[in-house]
């Protein structure tokens, strides 16, 4: 069963990668807003959502906030990181960069040791603004699921035009200053066979990881419910074979 976010503010919950996590919201609360339509997304798929579709604004954003972190350290409970993610994908709401600065203030103010995090596909880092944002956040987490565009259209489901070997010339302009995250797996999806663990695709991603070179790797599988319910969780043990040949590039890998 795929759920939304209903709240501006979400959490704090414990994040497989990056500990206690405050989660922040800029799409719909009663909606999903993105550009991908992923056949593993916990939000469901983008058709089933025909509500509202408004970003949060930048001031609900900030007093909502500001009156989490004021409670959470009254109970002497902070978070360990500010999670941008949601019901979609962050980097299109048109006030990104501005409220990443008023959260950055807010962090520095309230919670000084949380960190900021963006969890993003990566289809807004062609806009000058989005960049600057994401430069100023500590941990910059941008996805790519494959090497191959045939792939990235059967999982990811972009909406609108996408390449793999543009996204890639966009990420080097971050010179490393960035995570790099890719979620595997394998399974059925409209009859078609899915599965981004092959050798094929795997030797392919790394020859992107190593042109990339990211600061870090994340790579991980399903955890949640998703829309489509076909598909397969990749083995831990999958996962760390993976990593190890992400580390053997001199790139640090975390398997979640």
């Amino acid at each position: 069963m795929t759920s939304l976010y209903d709240n501006i503010i979400f959490g704090p919950v414990k994040s497989r990668r990056l500990g206690i996590s405050l989660g922040v919201n800029l799409l719909p609360v009663e909606s999903k807003l993105c550009n991908f339509d992923c056949i593993y997304c916990e939000c469901g798929w983008n058709a089933d959502h025909e509500g509202l579709r408004r970003f949060n604004s930048r001031e609900a954003v900030r007093e909502m906030l500001s009156a989490t972190l004021d409670r959470m350290a009254s109970e002497g409970a902070l978070p360990d990181v500010i999670t941008f993610a949601g019901n979609g994908e962050p980097t299109m709401h048109p006030d990104f960069e501005a409220i990443i600065d008023d959260t950055i203030a807010l962090r520095d103010e309230k919670a000084p040791l949380a960190k900021v995090s963006v969890l993003s596909n990566a289809t807004q880092i062609h806009r000058e603004d989005v960049r600057r944002a994401l430069l100023r956040v500590d941990n910059n987490i941008l996805k790519l699921d494959s090497a191959f565009d045939a792939t990235v259209q059967l999982i990811n489901k972009p909406c609108g035009s996408y390449s793999v070997e543009r996204q890639v010339e966009l990420m080097k302009q971050f010179e490393g200053r960035f995570i790099l995250q890719t979620m595997f797996l394998r399974g059925e999806y409209n009859s078609q066979r899915v599965d981004n663990t092959t050798e094929e695709q795997v030797s392919a991603w790394l020859r992107l990881v190593e042109q990339i070179a990211p600061q870090r790797v994340m790579v991980y599988s399903l955890d949640r419910d998703t829309p489509c319910q076909t598909l397969e969780k990749v083995s831990r043990e999958e996962l760390q074979e993976i990593a190890h040949r992400v580390e053997d590039l001199g790139i640090e890998c975390s398997v979640a």
